[in-house]
């Protein structure tokens, strides 16, 4: 993190956009296969920035980085700096100021209560405009802005095929784990982080359609408080215990557990995708808890599971390639654990 001047007051006639004001502190991290220049006028932004993503596994694609930048901006309530109206102050009948910006190449404008995201995959740059209103709830702008304009320029630029998915695997072998929201995606990769498994990503898996190596951001793992009854009084459900809890804008409450500690891995690499497995919420019974799919139906569920996923141009060429994985419906056993022995036995027979 570099610390750089405040001069952030941009010349209303000669730099309305405020181009050439100095940058506070930037901040270089290698992320989903790119490399991110972050630059804000905000160490509160610069602080959810690491919160995010440092200490995180440097995990590249190719031998060719891509380079990405992004501009985070904090709005000055009261002030008018950039103003079309210039700095007069405005009766309480009048909205706020309109405020005139710049970042990492693009040119806008806000009000200084406004929040957005304007991003160019073409030019590999994003502006973040952040209202100190906003900044109150870190989670949701770190969630919503920042995250958003990372995950949206990595996939863009780099052609890869976001998927709403977790990711888990062994010895650099991935499988990927599917479902609908509450199909117990996050519970089963928990299990798996304590069984040893390598961990890639929560919700979100970037894949390189061509090559099938799959990228994510291994930062935190959400978990509801009922899930926890299947650890019992565990030293980890301890540690869990002590996460902070996230609120979702559903109302739904969580655990958000910072997987950046031992005694999870995380994978250190790509993950070279081999199995896909859709989550049930059929119990298994007596039989056995993989249940084999045909192409038709596994084409069905990508479909029907990764609607944005499959509007992506390379969804042709992922959707040729993962023809040629295995397809399975995981439903449930009597435990969480049940599933992780399934899933081990399923990378082991892979590996043969």
């Amino acid at each position: 993190m570099t610390p750089k001047n405040h001069g952030m007051v941009p010349d209303l006639e000669s730099d309305p956009f405020g181009e050439r004001s100095p940058v506070l502190v930037n901040k270089r991290l290698l992320l989903l296969g790119g490399r991110f220049q972050f630059e804000s006028n905000s160490r509160e932004l610069i602080r959810l920035v690491d919160s995010a993503y440092a200490d995180l596994p440097r995990q590249r694609l190719s031998t060719r980085v891509p380079n990405f930048r992004i501009k985070l901006l904090l709005t000055s309530p009261g002030k008018a700096y950039g103003s079309v109206r210039g700095r007069h102050a405005l009766g309480r009948s009048e909205p706020p100021p309109f405020t005139m910006l710049h970042g990492a190449g693009l040119l806008g404008g806000a009000t200084n209560s406004s929040n957005f995201v304007m991003l160019s995959p073409r030019e590999r740059a994003a502006l973040v405009v952040v209202s100190p209103q906003m900044l109150r709830f870190p989670y949701h702008t770190r969630y919503e802005l920042i995250e958003f304009a990372v995950f949206t320029l990595a996939a863009r630029a780099q052609r890869l095929v976001p998927l709403h998915a977790a990711c888990v695997g062994q010895r650099g072998r991935g499988i990927l784990l599917m479902g609908a929201s509450g199909a117990g995606k996050s519970t089963l990769a928990l299990h798996c982080l304590l069984d040893g498994f390598e961990f890639l990503s929560e919700d979100s898996v970037f894949v390189a359609s061509k090559t099938m190596l799959a990228t994510g951001v291994a930062n935190f793992l959400h978990i509801r408080a009922d899930s926890l009854s299947w650890l019992g009084q565990s030293r980890e459900v301890a540690a869990i215990r002590k996460s902070p809890v996230i609120e979702r804008r559903s109302g739904v409450k969580k655990f958000e557990v910072d997987l950046r500690r031992d005694p999870f891995r995380l994978a250190k690499s790509p993950l070279k995708i081999e199995a896909v497995v859709f989550l049930s919420s059929q119990s298994a019974g007596v039989r056995p808890l993989l249940k084999p799919l045909p192409r038709s139906e596994l084409f069905a569920n990508l479909e029907a599971t990764q609607a944005y996923g499959a509007s992506q141009l390379q969804w042709g060429s992922f959707r040729r390639n993962v023809s040629h994985l295995d397809a399975f419906e995981l439903r449930r056993g009597r435990h969480p654990l049940d599933g992780v022995d399934a899933l081990r036995a399923l990378l082991g027979a892979r590996a043969r």
